[in-house]
């Protein structure tokens, strides 16, 4: 199990301040999502947890430092799925998922019967085996995202941190992805997920960090958090929130007019 700890975290791009004193731990069982407009800092933060841009303040990975941990052992403890890959290299989708097993591979070692096992497992969860011998670079915009989420579920580390992996996704498919962050939080284990889609956000996440203007300005359960008024000053919208069911249900009614 993996806990993520954030004490006053701050990153800074040029001269302009992307995250600002952001505080926040995250606990094994848990979907958290992390929804604001574009430019919020969203995914500045989900890489400052991963140790991937300079930050101030602190981040502890299982109460380390996650600044000064190996690499590899932390690729091992946390998979990692960034927005907006572009691919390079022709390589077969197999090949490509395959490579979610290098933190587990020892220098110019080969794939045992283990990691086949897991890039195997991962290919049906996220429906691509059929694609398994394709070029990955000659496949759709929604192909590449499944064939990638697949490789940071080949990894099967105890923490997921995926960023929009909605993008590009048809809604079936987008049902199947969150289906599948939740089975994992289910199991046991630490996921955060950069989301868009609030109603999405709100149906399967059991906790939501709001970022505005690089800052954290709310956290809690959906319904908590998710109110007419905090979507309109942070995403400029007037929304109807409907609470029937278990999860709210958001629909946009338009934006907020300067002077209205």
């Amino acid at each position: 199990m993996v806990t993520i700890a954030l004490e006053r975290v701050g990153v800074a791009l040029g001269h302009r301040a992307v995250v600002e004193d952001a505080s926040a731990a995250f606990a094994p069982g848990t979907l958290t999502g992390i929804v604001g407009p574009n430019g919020a800092g969203k995914s500045t933060l989900a890489r400052a947890m991963l140790a991937l841009v300079p930050a101030s303040g602190t981040v502890r990975i299982d109460g380390a430092d996650a600044a000064a941990m190996p690499r590899a052992d932390l690729a091992r403890r946390i998979a990692y799925l960034p927005q907006g890959q572009v691919l390079h290299w022709p390589l077969t989708v197999e090949r490509l998922v395959g490579l979610g097993r290098l933190p587990h591979l020892a220098p110019m070692s080969r794939l045992s019967g283990a990691d086949t096992a897991a890039i195997e497992r991962a290919m049906a969860r996220t429906e691509v085996l059929g694609l398994r011998n394709r070029i990955a670079t000659e496949l759709s915009g929604g192909e590449r995202a499944r064939v990638l989420f697949a490789r940071a579920l080949a990894v099967e580390a105890p923490a997921l941190i995926v960023d929009e992996p909605l993008a590009s996704l048809d809604p079936g498919h987008q049902i199947d992805a969150m289906d599948l962050l939740r089975t994992e939080a289910n199991a046991g284990a630490l996921v955060i997920a950069v989301l868009h889609d609030l109603t999405m956000a709100a149906r399967y996440c059991d906790r939501l960090l709001i970022v505005d203007g690089g800052r954290i300005v709310a956290d809690g359960t959906p319904r908590a958090v998710l109110t007419p008024g905090l979507l309109r000053a942070v995403y400029g919208i007037d929304a109807r929130i409907e609470n029937g069911g278990d999860r709210p249900t958001i629909t946009t009614l338009g934006r907020v007019r300067p002077g209205a």
